[in-house]
């Protein structure tokens, strides 16, 4: 596809830290006719390496993404990074999974429907009914996908498919109350975005505000993450917060809680679908 000129494109960079990084980079964004609307870098003095995002748009003539890509591959390659070029105008795609619990998936449809997100949901899967009304609503597809211990498999070779269909780039986890696989998880890594109900590491298991109740914490929050095989301990990429006392019940608790999820997830699969994220091993760096 041929953008149109004045359109934004995002180009994102890791590579050995050196001198002229920037300079090489933009140099061949100038060949290009890109001017520069956003730049953020970090040096990472704990690993030497250098990591960059720039946003650039084009003041001539439409040019092809791809076209973009071949002009800045030798660049890249010389400075031995890895690297992407993005083109603004064709939205992220994200399928959301959601179980029982909706204050998730609420925000997400809102956000994307009032143009707050860059994505666009082209389904959602649960493995009840509750929401598939809400879903209608807004016009998108509802795949109910039951899962049992004895139909997992074929529960998550559904999503597969419908990951496929759907030329997915994100699943978001918006309160899916189910492990994934560990093949699942190698096969989408870097992919798989899940919210979960407290500041990792924190309460884990069942009824997590009843138990920040009895325990008297002062402090709730939430942490959306990247999906890894080890349950809830992927590479976190936001969290949110909010001082509580002792007046609060555990459901006064739960409701402050899941505002503050609703947040976090937003806000994670946002910069993510921006390209702000970059993931390295078991940590992010976030240009927000």
């Amino acid at each position: 596809m041929t953008s149109e000129p004045g359109r934004t494109f995002v180009l994102t960079l890791s590579c050995p830290d050196r001198r002229g990084i920037v300079h090489a980079v933009t140099g061949a964004l100038l060949e290009q006719e890109l001017s520069i609307t956003d730049s953020q870098q970090f040096a990472d003095p704990s690993t030497g390496e250098f990591h960059l995002r720039i946003e650039a748009a084009r003041e001539g003539d439409a040019v092809d993404v791809a076209v973009l890509r071949d002009a800045l591959a030798p660049v890249a390659d010389e400075l031995d990074g890895q690297w992407q070029v993005h083109d603004r105008s064709v939205p992220h795609r994200v399928l959301v999974l959601v179980s029982r619990m909706g204050h998730c998936l609420n925000d997400l449809l809102f956000r994307t429907r009032t143009g707050q997100l860059p994505v666009t949901i082209p389904a959602i899967v649960s493995n009840h009914e509750d929401f598939r009304d809400l879903a209608e609503w807004h016009g998108i597809p509802f795949h109910h996908v039951p899962v049992t211990a004895g139909t997992k498999p074929q529960a998550e070779a559904r999503l597969r498919e419908l990951v496929a269909e759907h030329a997915v780039d994100t699943i978001a986890l918006a309160r899916y109350m189910q492990v994934l696989s560990a093949d699942l998880c190698a096969d989408h890594s870097g992919r798989i975005i899940n919210i979960h109900h407290s500041l990792l590491p924190s309460f884990k298991g069942a009824r997590p505000y009843t138990q920040a109740h009895d325990r008297g914490v002062k402090v709730i929050g939430a942490t959306a993450h990247y999906v890894t095989a080890d349950l809830d301990e992927g590479p976190i990429i936001e969290q949110d917060f909010r001082r509580v006392d002792h007046r609060l019940t555990p459901e006064q608790l739960a409701q402050q809680g899941q505002e503050l999820e609703a947040a976090a997830f937003s806000r994670a699969i946002g910069w993510h679908a921006e390209h702000r994220v970059v993931l390295r091993g078991g940590r992010t760096i976030v240009f927000n």
